[in-house]
């Protein structure tokens, strides 16, 4: 198999909402648009981060038409965790969860998009520590 491109897509009530925060404070950019739908990308993340607005009659399988993108956490890993929450916080941007570093070295934070996504910014500032 030879995966050329990788999307994760997400089902919002506001699909403008979530666009607009992602660009804003995640330096993505829309690629793509029509009614109920935004591709966005940005260098050097892998992916494109996709939002579908909620019952789309397109949307396939048809039994994910009224579901929102709950449960779902989307991670960027980044080379200065602290600087970023700064930035963040500089912003207005509430913080859902406060910077933290975990014993196995993942240091994050997480905030909350308009429509309940939640996203995560983590940098690896140490392996895990051993007993």
């Amino acid at each position: 198999m030879d995966i050329t491109a990788s999307a994760i897509s997400l089902n919002v009530e506001d699909v403008t909402a979530s666009a607009e925060f992602v660009k804003q404070h995640f330096g993505f950019r829309e690629e793509m648009a029509a009614d109920g739908f935004v591709s966005l990308a940005r260098d050097g993340a892998g992916f494109n981060l996709i939002f579908l607005r909620t019952g789309l009659a397109s949307l396939q399988p048809a039994s994910l038409r009224t579901q929102r993108a709950q449960g779902v956490l989307v991670a960027f890993v980044v080379d200065d965790i602290d600087a970023e929450y700064a930035r963040i916080q500089a912003a207005g941007v509430p913080i859902t969860t406060p910077i933290q570093t975990e014993p196995w070295g993942e240091r994050f934070f997480q905030v909350t998009d308009p429509n309940g996504v939640i996203l995560q910014l983590v940098q690896w500032v140490h392996g895990p520590e051993t007993a």
